[in-house]
């Protein structure tokens, strides 16, 4: 753990949502209580690793493609997590230095661990906003002290919408957020498409205390796109979006997403 945590409390004996996916991707934010959940899930959930991996490229892969081949300026990353390599503001700024960008999320430990998303180069900005995905209001409030909301955003919801657990408050609170971008913003978003052995983890996940998270029908999914238009290859396993051309193709990933756009 970093020094800024040390006012705060942990809690290290309790699981906790944002150090139990560090503990997925292999990172070292994380304590046993969160060890010990994680290798759970994987027991009832063997793809879990492979998720929690995928959606990390995914992330990479789109926001290198919308900055570098689309000219997306601006990203506004709710559900940031805990900073781990190659975070939003890194990969954007790689293709294009005078890119913005404004982290979201409403926990205190990613808090304290906030001033790693906060380095920025010269040309372009990077902020972090401590507010709630719900609460989209106080976001953009706060976003648009960093962000032209006048001019397109890329709005990222990366393995996140699945802690607002009614379906229709999910689709509801995305078209919100989109209805409030300006035209040509575009929706990148991922959750878990449900099966029976995913809403079982998605239990016991749950059952340890931490922020329950729910998986999503690909109805539920387009649902969130409503009014926006997903090109091919359309919404279903994030791995087919913007593959790596220089590797072999991977296999489809229960992991389910889209990018979305709004009309000029």
């Amino acid at each position: 753990m970093t020094d800024s945590t040390q006012d705060l409390d942990l809690q290290p004996d309790k699981p906790h949502s944002a150090r139990f996916w560090n503990y997925l991707l292999g990172g070292k934010d994380n304590f046993a209580a969160d060890q010990e959940l994680g290798e759970q899930i994987k027991r009832e959930y063997p793809g879990a690793v492979d998720l929690a991996l995928a959606t990390r490229a995914f992330l990479g892969r789109t926001v290198q493609h919308l900055a570098g081949e689309e000219g997306y300026r601006q990203f506004l990353d709710i559900g940031t997590g805990l900073p781990t390599a190659d975070n939003t503001h890194e990969v954007a700024q790689r293709v294009t230095p005078d890119a913005r960008i404004v982290y979201v999320d409403h926990d205190p430990i990613v808090l304290a661990h906030a001033r790693a998303l906060l380095t920025s180069t010269r040309e372009g900005a990077t902020d972090y906003v401590d507010a709630d995905l719900t609460d989209p209001d106080t976001v953009l409030a706060h976003a648009a002290r960093t962000l032209d909301l006048d001019r397109p955003v890329a709005l990222m919801l990366m393995a996140v919408i699945g802690h607002v657990t009614d379906p229709t408050e999910a689709a509801t609170l995305v078209q919100t957020y989109m209805a409030r971008l300006a035209p040509g913003s575009c929706l990148v978003l991922c959750t878990t498409l449900a099966s029976p052995e995913v809403d079982a983890a998605n239990e016991s996940y749950a059952a340890s205390g931490t922020i329950p998270y729910v998986a999503s029908s690909a109805k539920a999914m387009a649902a969130m796109a409503k009014d926006l238009t997903i090109p091919p290859p359309g919404l279903g396993p994030i791995n087919r979006w913007f593959p790596d051309q220089h590797t072999s193709p991977t296999p489809d990933t229960e992991q389910w997403g889209f990018v979305a756009y709004k009309a000029d």
